[in-house]
């Protein structure tokens, strides 16, 4: 496989078969983890299978072991070039609408590597919630429609606002807000990305500052710099939201970044 090469899907370790993959167009129940793989390694890897244990207990009552797992993606890898992007989604094959008594079965679809797109972004606000929001799973129709939604309005994305007028997450991103001192990140019910994770836990190890509280728009204003990250990067600069500009913080996106490339990549 070269860097030309079209996706690849292996399913428990063999490649993908047409009659492997048709169900699976169909297919609403299920969950995943994406990965951007640099140098054949992808960093915050505890993260990406945390979330899939996590995930496939909440979906299906059980999970994979860990070794299975990192013995999918390694299958994946080994055929592929040293950068790639890579999706690794857990099913069950009893389907939909039936008790969860079939096995969990992984699909790894491997593309090329993404950093997203340049920035910075102006995101619609707009009033949405995800079912099972700390839950990465497929069948999110809401999402490409909103997204479409706000393009066709004369944004590049959007971000969503929960019941109580709360800024929680965008389409494909984590939000993230700076005050000028410290990172924010919005209190809400969203999906924790991995990418999240990484830059949280090295910007404690870098001493800067980081709180979490709500933010609404009357909120912006206020603040200094707002970024949008998700496995493709750790911070994509938005510079309006809503009809509210919000300004140029390249001291905050450096943090962002510095944090991620901190965090060591590993091999599965």
């Amino acid at each position: 496989m070269n860097e030309d090469s079209p996706h690849i899907a292996y399913l428990d370790g063999r490649p993908a078969t047409t009659g492997d993959l048709a169900p699976l167009a169909f297919s609403g129940h299920a969950h995943f983890t994406a990965l951007q793989i640099r140098d054949g390694r992808v960093r915050g890897l505890d993260l990406h299978l945390e979330r899939l244990r996590s995930a496939s207990v909440e979906l299906f009552g059980r999970a994979l072991p860990d070794d299975v797992v990192r013995a999918r993606l390694r299958m994946a890898l080994q055929d592929g070039p040293a950068d790639m992007s890579l999706t690794a989604t857990v099913f069950s094959t009893a389907g939909e609408f039936a008790a969860p008594d079939g096995d969990l079965t992984v699909l790894v679809r491997t593309g090329p590597p993404s950093s997203g797109p340049d920035g910075p972004l102006a995101l619609a606000a707009v009033g949405h919630e995800r079912f099972l929001p700390h839950v990465k799973h497929v069948g999110e129709v809401a999402k490409t429609h909103l997204l479409r939604q706000a393009v066709a309005d004369g944004f590049d994305d959007a971000a969503f606002l929960d019941r109580e007028g709360r800024f929680s997450e965008a389409t494909i991103w984590n939000l993230v807000f700076w005050d000028g001192e410290s990172v924010v990140w919005p209190e809400a019910r969203i999906l924790t990305g991995t990418t999240l994770g990484i830059v949280r836990r090295q910007l404690d190890a870098l001493g800067i500052g980081q709180r979490v509280a709500p933010v609404t728009p009357a909120d912006l204003p206020s603040l200094a710099g707002a970024a949008v990250m998700n496995s493709w990067t750790p911070g994509i600069a938005v510079h309006r939201i809503g009809s509210t500009d919000l300004p140029a913080a390249p001291q905050f996106l450096q943090a962002l970044h510095r944090a991620y490339t901190a965090e060591p990549p590993t091999a599965p």
